[in-house]
């Protein structure tokens, strides 16, 4: 492993349970708590497919599976997918070597992210990221 690859290792390592650290005990369903803004959401007022995902992620670490789901479905059914890819390119890093997310694979988790967008957006949507 080259140190600048185990560097950039550990510092997304660091970053990762800095922000996950941090979900642990800030509520993001708290509009008062200091969380980043979507610039989606900022720019067209529309929910991208990852909004919500800070508000699962504090409902994971706290156990509330049900309010996860509620908050962002796609992400919460894509995330073992999603933990393994960045497993395997991690590891492909330690190795000092570069991997690639297979075309087939790519393409069908960004023609589900833009039916989810599309979805997630239509008027009556309930599954809508909660926020108090």
């Amino acid at each position: 492993m080259t140190i600048s690859g185990r560097r950039r290792l550990i510092l997304g390592a660091s970053v990762c349970v800095l922000g996950v650290g941090y979900l642990a005990v800030a509520d993001p369903h708290d509009p008062d708590v200091l969380m980043p803004i979507c610039p989606t959401k900022l720019v067209t007022g529309l929910d991208c497919p990852a909004c919500g995902g800070l508000r699962l992620v504090h409902d994971l670490l706290h156990g509330q599976l049900r309010a996860a789901a509620h908050d962002n479905l796609f992400m919460l059914l894509c995330s073992p997918v999603l933990v393994y890819l960045i497993w395997r390119q991690a590891r492909a890093i330690g190795r000092g070597e570069h991997t690639r997310v297979p075309g087939s694979l790519a393409y069908g988790l960004a023609g589900a992210a833009l039916v989810w967008t599309v979805v997630r957006n239509l008027p009556g949507w309930p599954l809508a990221p909660t926020s108090t």
